[in-house]
């Protein structure tokens, strides 16, 4: 089974304070490019895999989804979701992305954001993605980018200018990653960028588009904290169709 963090009492708290759960969908700035990957969402029957809150599954819903299927592994995420959602075309379910399984062909859109990155075994979860999807369907998908989570001890420091540098060692070694995030040992699973997509062309899929997630001058002006994130991807967007 999964690490279940998300039902640690602190880092629910620390998480629910986060700008993307405040605000939802406003609240994250690679939200705009993400919308951009996703296809016409109109009578598309849709899974959100990592739910959460349910923004995006409600978000979907209103650009015409006939209906969503949102699974979290928190049952706090869940009882969250539930909660604010009154639509009977949504469903939450409580459920484990590592032994996932889901009826064939029964989807036409697989949605995740930031959740891939705590699959154990991302292989498995990209071939039931693809038999759950009905032919020509899609998967859209961000992660923590991989240059973003390679290091041991990910966080800024300041080179011999002092500018703010990301640390990047041990890429080639892949597997658990633990880190303190609002609780101490949150473990991820760290894979390279071409492990990732080489997982998705095994399981079926052709890839469509991929971004690194860089802010628009636009959001800089805005948030001027955001210009940071120019100096290294923090995010993978991966779109592919079955």
């Amino acid at each position: 089974m999964a690490q279940n963090i998300y039902d640690n009492p602190d880092f629910f708290t620390g998480y629910s304070q986060l700008p993307r759960q405040v605000l939802g969908l406003d609240g994250a700035p690679e939200w705009p490019a993400i919308r951009a990957m996703l296809p016409d969402l109109r009578g598309k029957r849709v899974v959100d895999l990592g739910c959460g809150f349910g923004w995006a599954s409600r978000w979907m819903r209103e650009q015409g989804a006939a209906s969503v299927l949102g699974l979290d592994l928190s049952q706090n995420m869940i009882a969250r979701a539930r909660a604010e959602t009154a639509d009977p075309a949504i469903e939450y379910r409580i459920a484990d992305l590592d032994t996932l399984d889901l009826p064939a062909a029964a989807f036409d859109v697989a949605y995740s954001a930031l959740t891939f990155h705590y699959v154990r075994d991302f292989d498995r979860l990209a071939q039931r993605l693809h038999q759950s999807l009905a032919p020509g369907g899609h998967l859209v998908f961000t992660i923590e980018h991989p240059i973003f989570m390679a290091a041991a001890h990910p966080h800024w420091l300041a080179d011999e200018d002092g500018r703010k540098t990301w640390p990047v060692n041990g890429y080639s070694i892949e597997g658990e990653r633990r880190t303190d995030w609002f609780a101490k040992g949150v473990l991820k699973y760290h894979r390279t960028l071409g492990t990732t997509l080489n997982a998705l062309m095994r399981a079926g899929f052709q890839l469509q588009r991929v971004e690194e997630f860089a802010p628009t001058p636009e959001q800089i002006q805005q948030m001027p904290a955001l210009a940071e994130e120019l100096e290294r991807p923090m995010m993978l967007m991966v779109s592919a169709q079955s």
